[in-house]
């Protein structure tokens, strides 16, 4: 039942997240992009930059915050690095990118969020 209700949540963060990028000039390429090394939960492209976005939902902004460590942005990043070829054209710049959703707050944004 937990399971259940955690994954609602994400599912809902996520689509939440999805028209936060889509307000901001961001086109939705994919969404759960699943490659044997991991998932990226939103890959999105404005201009030239392709986004690799992981959502995360929490309670309050500290767990939010505390919720994203190096272990899983290197997820994060290796499944990028495998969904590349498929969503970046020559002279395409790309980011992993995360979102914060709280409730009662608008959604946080942070760009370029992996730096190896």
């Amino acid at each position: 039942m937990k399971r259940q209700r955690a994954e609602r949540g994400g599912r809902r963060a996520e689509i939440i997240a999805s028209w936060w990028l889509r307000l901001h000039g961001w086109r939705i390429l994919a969404r759960r992009a699943r490659t044997p090394v991991g998932e990226v939960d939103l890959v999105a492209k404005r201009g030239r930059m392709i986004a690799f976005v992981e959502v995360k939902a929490r309670a309050t902004a500290a767990e939010a915050s505390l919720s994203l460590d190096h272990f899983r942005l290197g997820r994060v990043a290796a499944a990028a690095e495998a969904l590349a070829p498929r969503f970046a054209g020559p002279g395409d710049d790309i980011r992993i990118d995360a979102i914060f959703i709280v409730p009662g707050r608008l959604p946080r944004h942070l760009p370029n969020v992996w730096h190896g």
